[in-house]
């Protein structure tokens, strides 16, 4: 049997551009997929940010021309193979070259060239994929742009294309003003209703790969299930419901490679669950660092997280200080609203010793927190998948999370009657039940025998990405079965 051939699309793939989970996972995913025999490529933007050090190995192979309606596009193709992936770059300065990446006045305008040019290159890098493996809204055109003006090309090189497109927070759709529709994709207005791209007389790029790719994904088992109801579907729940029968959940996994407590240099010291001593130099490094109080049996609570009302933050703000009560140290990491960033400075200036604010991006710090933390606080109103609570499990750190999307299938609720589980949980978005989860935890850490077996029922937990490549390969072989016959 051929190998199947998957063009895997993404705004951002780690380690090239980041802003979230999705970087990680298009970074990932591939080296996996690759380990099981799938021939994948990785397209993606070339951003003014991209680092030199990775942009000074590019190879120029080419160029193509890429119509947005009347406007006539230049658009440069860079690869690089990079840790055995092959990744092609979209050139163009005008789009990407800028000092941001998303929320730009012209975003419309950008992920339209960038949906074209998913589909003009292949002709021009002579790879001809089975399936295109899209990756939320700024994709989100593909599927469409390709059944309305590709398909049918003479030649037939986009005849027998199949897409998947995985939804990795539904939030965030891609709504922009409708005239994007026609003046810059060049499309039937058609297109233009309920059951295609229309949204509150505007066009959603989410919403066109929803209604047009042969199949949808997104990254978890119960987040599958959640955003077919009113509260998690943002608007699409209907659509979600008829397409039903076309949606998976896959839960991501993480790069055990790279994310691993033995052999990774960001650590102050490397460690594994057969010798946890490394973990406790870990913490007390962590809290001379951060100014905390430097006390073994203080148990230290992180938190990693863009700063916005998803990852459960006014829970938090409500209940800090009688978290603080409990007799805990807590240290948060992001950026984000301006109303959490000054809440957590404010309760650092308060808390001195206790609290510990650190506003901003810092990737070294993130991962020493991960290796020194005691418990990982994840109290989300929603989690696609969420990845941190798999960081943290990794590296021995307990995570106490809310019973909600990916959330619920990684995290085992801890039982004190049969000592099973790989953390605590909360069900109701309830800043009381978060702070009831907190002091269950609390108290088995007390208990160091049993809290030092639950630290290794962590680690020894496998949420590599090989069991999700092989479901994901699973899906690919399943799409050609069926499509194809």
């Amino acid at each position: 049997m051929e190998k199947i051939k998957v063009w895997l699309a993404s705004s951002e793939v780690e380690p090239f551009i980041k802003t979230g989970g999705l970087a990680d996972v298009a970074g990932s995913l591939p080296k996996a997929l690759k380990a099981l025999d799938v021939d994948i490529r990785v397209v993606l933007p070339k951003y003014g940010k991209i680092d030199t050090k990775y942009v000074s190995k590019m190879e120029f192979i080419g160029s193509c021309q890429v119509d947005l309606s009347w406007r006539k596009q230049y658009c440069g193709i860079f690869k690089l193979d990079y840790d055995g992936i092959t990744y092609y770059f979209i050139d163009n300065e005008y789009y990407f070259f800028r000092n941001g990446i998303y929320g730009l006045y012209d975003d419309g305008e950008r992920f339209s060239f960038f949906c074209k040019a998913i589909l003009e290159v292949l002709p021009v890098i002579g790879f001809k994929p089975d399936i295109i493996h899209l990756n939320d809204w700024q994709t989100g055109m593909v599927s469409l742009l390709l059944d309305a003006h590709y398909r049918d090309i003479e030649g037939g090189f986009y005849r027998d294309i199949h897409t998947l497109f995985t939804i990795h927070n539904l939030k965030y759709q891609g709504v922009f003003p409708k005239n994007v529709l026609s003046d810059l994709l060049g499309l039937d207005w058609k297109y233009f209703n309920v059951d295609g791209v229309e949204y509150y007389d505007n066009i959603n790029f989410l919403k066109a790969g929803l209604s047009y790719s042969s199949i949808i994904s997104t990254v978890s088992h119960t987040y599958a299930e959640e955003i077919k109801y009113d509260f998690y579907g943002e608007g699409l729940q209907d659509l979600i419901k008829r397409r039903s029968n076309d949606l998976y959940g896959i839960v991501n996994g993480i790069d055990y490679r790279i994310n691993n407590p033995k052999t990774d240099k960001r650590l102050y010291v490397n460690y594994d669950q057969d010798d946890l001593s490394g973990k406790y130099v870990n913490k007390q490094k962590i809290q001379q660092e951060l100014g905390l109080e430097t006390n073994p049996d203080v148990p230290l609570i992180s938190l990693i997280s863009r700063l916005v009302d998803q990852k459960g933050l006014d829970l938090i703000k409500h209940m800090l200080w009688e978290l603080i009560d409990l007799g805990i140290q807590f240290v948060v990491l992001g950026t984000g609203e301006k109303k959490y960033e000054d809440f957590f400075l404010y309760a650092q200036s308060q808390l001195p010793g206790k609290v510990s604010a650190n506003i901003k991006y810092d990737g070294v710090l993130a991962q020493r927190l991960y290796a020194a933390s005691d418990m990982y606080l994840m109290p989300s109103l929603y989690e696609p998948c969420g990845l941190s609570q798999l960081f943290s499990m990794r590296y021995g750190t307990v995570p106490v999370v809310r019973e909600t999307g990916g959330l619920k299938d990684t995290v085992k609720p801890y039982n004190v009657f049969t000592k099973e589980g790989t953390g605590f949980t909360f069900a109701n978005y309830n800043a009381h039940e978060m702070k009831d989860a907190v002091a269950r935890a609390i108290e088995i850490y007390r208990n160091k025998d049993e809290w030092e077996k639950l630290i290794r029922r962590c680690m020894n937990q496998d949420f590599s990405w090989q069991n999700s490549a092989k479901e994901y390969k699973n899906l690919y072989e399943g799409m050609l079965k069926r499509f194809n016959g």
